[in-house]
């Protein structure tokens, strides 16, 4: 193979459809990888465990997201994580009712799922994994936000990317 230079090139037209205007649809059969937020491409959103819950809600519709992850207060690691369903149904109900506080006194971290509740997928199994068998998970188990997992050559968990129900669904319909 010849170590050719790279060269520019000039645009043959003089119209260009809008980048990511275009409709984006996947099919069953796809590649998992292609409905998954990757975290090396694409930062996450998080959350501090301070925060009141009407606050983080604004942040993730801001964001444009329905899940976020909840990280301690000097923003050095990963707590928990906080799904937009977590804070305007029933979770936080329960936790005013249970603790006798108001709405504004709801912290991120009273209702958060914490790590040791998660249930999460491993990469090498989403690798190897279709956009329909994701569904069906996400189907079988009723969970809407799926964190996934990679192990460095360190042998450290981390997190490496996030798939969600939603946009699954999303990516399906036609």
């Amino acid at each position: 193979m010849q170590n050719e230079k790279l060269q520019l090139k000039s645009v043959q037209c003089d119209r260009l459809p809008i980048p990511g205007a275009d409709p984006w649809y996947a099919n069953e059969a796809d590649p998992a990888l292609l409905a998954m937020i990757d975290f090396r491409s694409r930062p996450s959103v998080t959350l501090q465990e301070e925060d009141i819950i009407d606050e983080a809600l604004k942040h993730l519709k801001h964001a444009g997201v329905r899940c976020a992850f909840v990280v301690d207060k000097k923003k050095n690691s990963v707590v928990g994580m906080l799904t937009a369903y977590d804070i305007s149904g029933e979770k936080s109900q329960q936790y005013m009712h249970f603790t006798g506080v108001g709405r504004k006194d709801v912290r991120v971290g009273d209702i958060m799922q914490k790590i040791k509740d998660w249930r999460v997928a491993d990469i090498k199994d989403i690798e190897r994994s279709t956009v329909g068998d994701v569904l069906e998970l996400f189907k079988d188990t009723g969970v809407t936000h799926l964190p996934v997992m990679e192990t460095t050559q360190g042998s450290e968990e981390c997190l490496r990317g996030l798939l969600s129900y939603a946009k699954v669904k999303r990516l399906l319909a036609k």
